[in-house]
């Protein structure tokens, strides 16, 4: 959008059809490389909650969405990837605009949504029960049905891809769907809304409610509709939304927080371990919730290795994501680049060493966008904050170990645990240590990366469930036994 043109116009989807917020309130929606609008957008209260958990059990109960074998949701599914498919560039750019991360990471997550529902759309139609042998003349047999109004809160740093992960198996097992993107960057989601339409999701399956967390949320969690809920965000948040649930006994899947360790071992290949470290902490300006932001590194190659992370975040072009000479675009919002700083500062004020960034970015253009400089800070402590706490900013602390066991403790001193890499030529050593570490997901050799069919889930504080993978879809099921006598009666004497 050019400067001094007209932001566009969004509304609530609700229904099958854009529609305003009750009270008629709207919001700024801002470029985050330049903190100018893009659009405007709806702002969404308790009523609009409500209303749209009506309308979708009303659609759960009348569409016929769950009755069929699934081919239906199935072919309108695949209908929606080639969609979306046919659209990515727009989508992408969108994405970028409203987000902030470069348009190859924007073009990435579209091409991994249209995977999603390729994936998904092949398991609609393959939901299966089960026959078990029991004693005597019986038939004993499970039935999987849908839930009925799933709710799913998703949020800002992926803003289509982490809404879709969730919403996708939930449409393929036969619910009805309302969905609460982040109020930073609510505009794919609406956008893919209509698309949803278009492929033949019928009207009032798939709900887009824009507002905050804190009424909408809750409203939309405690609503006694709600069958269940799917939220991606922070661990404080996560907790509320567990405690709401947990009152109504509702199954609840919850990616949290993460504070994920690198454990570089004495006989890695340097060159390609600081490669992947690089793309695991600047990756869309850190802000992911599996980024490799502990980076654990024997003493005697702690110099050697911290020279050639810092040449990469040196090295890296910051500017808006729109633009193809970038590699690393701004944070979301100004609120989240002076955390991120503030993370670095009280680090600096503790005796650490910044010995990359550290600070924003202040020449123009890029003093008028949230742009954090790649950070790496030296001489650390386990108990610093900076090492303990998500800081979702593009910030690695490097903390030093003698032997392999202190790597581990280290690895796991954290009460998340999503995700860990380890860097090594000795894969029967990477084997033995990726059991031995506290994290869902363990990569080797490679930094952050996952796919649709990959499940995706963590340890303590991390974390309830799992998200994708091929049995995601009877998470968003529930099981019903049937048991059937089949012995003739007894005839009368």
């Amino acid at each position: 959008m050019s400067a001094g043109s007209t932001p566009s116009e969004y509304g609530l989807f609700i229904g099958g059809a854009s529609l305003p917020a009750s009270r008629g309130e709207r919001a700024p929606v801002l470029d985050p490389a330049t903190n100018r609008p893009i659009a405007t957008a709806p702002v969404g209260r308790a009523d609009d909650a409500r209303h749209a958990m009506e309308v979708a059990e009303s659609a759960f109960r009348n569409s016929g969405w769950a009755e069929d074998d699934g081919g239906r949701r199935a072919r309108a599914l695949y209908r929606l990837a080639r969609l979306l498919e046919e659209r990515a560039e727009s989508f992408a750019v969108l994405e970028t605009t409203n987000m902030g991360k470069t348009i190859r990471e924007s073009k990435g997550d579209i091409g991994y949504v249209v995977r999603t529902l390729d994936y998904v759309a092949g398991l609609a139609d393959k939901i299966e029960g089960e026959t078990i042998p029991v004693p005597g003349a019986r038939l004993d047999y499970t039935l999987r049905e849908p839930l009925g109004v799933t709710v799913h809160i998703a949020p800002w740093n992926y803003p289509l891809l982490l809404a879709i992960r969730s919403v996708a198996p939930a449409l393929a097992a036969g619910n009805a769907v309302v969905l609460k993107p982040a109020s930073l960057t609510p505009l794919t989601a609406l956008s893919f809304a209509a698309l949803a339409k278009e492929a033949g999701v019928p009207d009032g399956i798939f709900n887009v409610v824009v507002g905050p967390g804190g009424e909408v949320g809750e409203t939309l969690v405690t609503d006694p509709r709600c069958r269940s809920v799917s939220f991606t965000g922070s661990s404080e948040v996560g907790q509320r939304i567990a405690e709401l649930a947990a009152r109504r006994v509702i199954p609840m899947t919850l990616e949290l927080g993460g504070k994920s360790p690198v454990v570089v071992l004495p006989d890695a290949d340097l060159d390609r371990a600081a490669k992947g470290i690089g793309f695991g902490i600047f990756g869309n300006a850190g802000q992911m919730c599996w980024a490799g932001s502990r980076l654990i590194v024997p003493d005697a190659l702690h110099d050697e290795l911290v020279a050639k992370v810092s040449k990469i975040a040196n090295g890296l072009k910051l500017g808006p994501g729109s633009e193809s000479t970038s590699e690393m675009g701004p944070v979301v919002s100004a609120d989240q680049l002076d955390r991120v700083v503030g993370f670095v500062e009280e680090a600096r004020s503790a005796g650490s060493t910044v010995v990359a960034g550290g600070d924003r970015a202040k020449e123009p253009p890029l003093d008028a966008g949230n742009f954090v400089r790649p950070t790496i800070v030296t001489g650390v402590s386990p108990e610093q904050r900076v090492v303990r706490e998500e800081v979702f900013g593009p910030v690695l602390s490097v903390l030093r170990y003698g032997q392999v066991d202190e790597a581990v403790r280290l690895a796991n001193d954290t009460r998340y645990g999503l995700f860990a890499a380890l860097w090594t030529r000795d894969l029967s050593q990477a084997h033995t240590l990726a059991r031995q570490l506290e994290a869902g997901m363990v990569s080797i050799n490679e930094p952050p990366t996952t796919f649709p069919q990959s499940p995706f889930g963590g340890y303590k504080e991390s974390g309830i469930g799992f998200e994708q993978g091929r049995r995601v879809v009877e998470s968003y099921t529930r099981r019903k036994n049937v048991i059937v006598n089949l012995g003739s009666a007894k005839a009368k004497k």
